[in-house]
């Protein structure tokens, strides 16, 4: 019996592309894919092309995520959702889930780096939040493509942070311009001294990487997770962190 899992592609733009051309080395095979030009439609056609198939990989339009969504649950299929931007519908998402009995992993960056990065930040938020000269501020950068401003990595650093910095509003800086994969940074700022934090995405390999892991540990599983649950179940495992 093989190990191989197959999944299908929802979103054929770069990443799409990335995750198809990579696949192969982790033992996943895609199956299908699907785009604004060829939308996933629920038919008997799709039944049978997907019929194997175990988990559906987004990364298309916020738009296009909760019509994906319905489909993927129509179909009882898993999912990874790395399409940011729909998150004031998590709800609703959460709801068509459970509903449906079916497992999602969401995540606003699936970069194994970004999410030490977050687990760094909420503990650099902790010891600087007891200090009143530091002010705490989040700069990002991206692509001039991106649509979504400000990120949803840096709104998940934020809301890290927030958890310290209960009675201050921690100012998010955007960017959009060139081909920028991605840039995130927490700085930490008194008259003194500065201190920053930062992650820079050298490609999107990462990015695809993190997708197909997150593939692999939805298989067979229901619920719904965020890609940090993925993070925490392996240092847990690993290293018993």
């Amino acid at each position: 019996m093989s190990d191989k899992i197959k999944a299908a592609l929802l979103g054929y733009g770069k990443m799409g592309r990335m995750i198809e051309s990579i696949a192969p080395q982790r033992s996943i095979e895609i199956r299908a894919h699907y785009d604004e030009f060829c939308p996933l439609e629920y038919n008997d056609s799709n039944r049978a092309l997907l019929q194997d198939v175990e988990i559906l990989i987004d990364f298309s339009t916020p738009e296009a995520v909760l019509d994906n969504i319905n489909k993927a649950a129509a179909f009882s299929k898993n999912l990874v959702i790395g399409t940011t931007g729909w998150y004031d519908q998590i709800d609703e998402v959460r709801g068509i889930v459970e509903k449906n009995n079916i497992g999602l992993i969401y995540g606003s960056n699936f970069s194994l780096g970004v999410n030490l990065f977050f687990k760094i930040v909420d503990y650099a938020a902790k010891l600087f939040s007891s200090f009143d000269n530091y002010d705490p501020f989040i700069e990002e950068a991206h692509h001039k493509m991106k649509k979504d401003a400000p990120s949803g990595t840096a709104l998940i650093i934020k809301k890290l942070m927030d958890k310290s910095y209960r009675d201050r509003d921690i100012l998010i800086s955007s960017v959009r311009a060139g081909y920028i994969p991605g840039s995130h940074a927490v700085n930490f700022d008194s008259a003194v001294d500065s201190i920053c934090l930062e992650h820079t995405a050298r490609n999107r390999n990462g990015f695809a990487e993190g997708a197909l892991l997150a593939a692999k540990w939805i298989k067979g599983k229901k619920g719904f997770y965020e890609f940090q649950d993925v993070l925490d179940d392996i240092l847990e495992n690993e290293n018993g962190i």
